[in-house]
């Protein structure tokens, strides 16, 4: 019972592994060509300070990016490293991962209009509200950043190769070293999670309310699924009898929250800073669903049958092989720094 108990515990955490690799790969690529071609000067007008504005543009720049909870980390981490303020990178952290150009279409798809336009304008929101009270309450002493990359090269000082090739290093040498260890802990826990929680566990017993909706919050905050694969998921909830808001509230935790990237925020950002998140998460998800069906309760929702194609299974074991590769040696490096100081 054990062994087998063990053995989908690894079976599900190379499956999440695979999947989000893609994805995180795509999130060092993008990080590194922020840290090339976005000045710190450019960063700290648009993202830095305490106001709202800083939040608002964090939020709206997040929205359309097809990146996930994993993916969207180093590219946040970039941002901030390059000035954005604490508020600004946790706005851009929370709205981000629950949307994105290809998940607001099967968004549409598969749930309808009004799936698709409640989607995006929510996550502008959740972003807004954390940023504002990551200024607000998120000053941490401990908090401490994920990466550190040399500061800004003087304008002249490098050529537009010598740039991207920094930017690479610090995409996939740099990121990987730093996000490696917090990353693949909370993999493991959300691969226990996922072997030991029966698939069936919410599918007719729940119905509407928000009994249905917390539950949905505890199963999609520690998990890892991006925005689009949540989506078939919540189609196939709402024909089993799950409210619409209650899927929402799966449809903002799942993509917006894991063990993994909880992890990395907690040690890139802070452990306040990590609580406001997840507990603005939490909140705006319960809030949105609470409204959502509060205005479709009478409103028929057509889900349709065919799912979204994702990325092949070919396509994400040969990422996730390169992501391993990359964790290995950011481990590598790391020891060998720690043996020569």
């Amino acid at each position: 019972m054990m062994l087998d108990v063990l053995k989908q515990v690894g079976v599900d955490f190379w499956s999440v592994f695979a999947e989000m690799s893609p994805y995180l790969l795509f999130g060092f690529f993008v990080a590194g060509l922020l840290s090339m071609a976005v000045s710190r000067r450019m960063v700290e007008r648009h993202l830095g300070g305490r106001g709202a504005l800083p939040l608002f543009k964090a939020a709206i720049f997040g929205i359309p990016l097809p990146l996930c909870s994993c993916g969207v980390i180093p590219v946040s981490m970039s941002l901030h490293k390059q000035g954005a303020s604490k508020g600004a990178t946790v706005s851009f952290l929370l709205s981000t991962p629950q949307t994105g150009v290809d998940s607001i279409l099967v968004t549409y798809s598969l749930l309808g209009l009004v799936f698709a336009i409640f989607r995006p304008l929510v996550a502008l929101v959740t972003g807004v509200v954390g940023g504002l009270l990551a200024n607000v309450f998120g000053q941490n002493k401990n908090a401490s950043a994920a990466t550190n990359p040399a500061p800004d090269d003087p304008p002249t000082a490098s050529t537009w190769r010598k740039r991207f090739l920094d930017g690479m290093d610090y995409a996939f040498v740099t990121l990987p070293r730093d996000i490696g260890k917090p990353l693949l802990l909370g993999l493991v826990i959300a691969a226990i999670i996922s072997a030991l929680v029966p698939d069936d566990f919410f599918a007719d017993k729940l119905g509407r309310g928000l009994p249905a909706m917390l539950v949905m919050m505890a199963v999609g905050i520690p998990i890892y699924v991006c925005a689009s694969a949540s989506v078939p998921v919540a189609a196939a909830l709402i024909l089993k009898g799950l409210s619409p808001g209650a899927a929402l509230v799966f449809l903002m935790t799942g993509p917006a929250t894991n063990a993994a990237g909880l992890a990395t925020i907690w040690n890139a950002l802070g452990r306040r800073t990590a609580l406001l998140y997840l507990l603005t998460v939490a909140a705006c998800a319960l809030g949105a669903g609470l409204l959502l069906d509060a205005l479709v309760y009478n409103t028929e929702i057509k889900v349709m049958t065919h799912t979204h194609q994702m990325i092949p299974p070919l396509v994400q074991n040969l990422a996730a092989f390169v992501l391993l590769a990359l964790l290995s040696y950011g481990f590598y490096t790391r020891l060998r720094r720690r043996k020569a100081a």
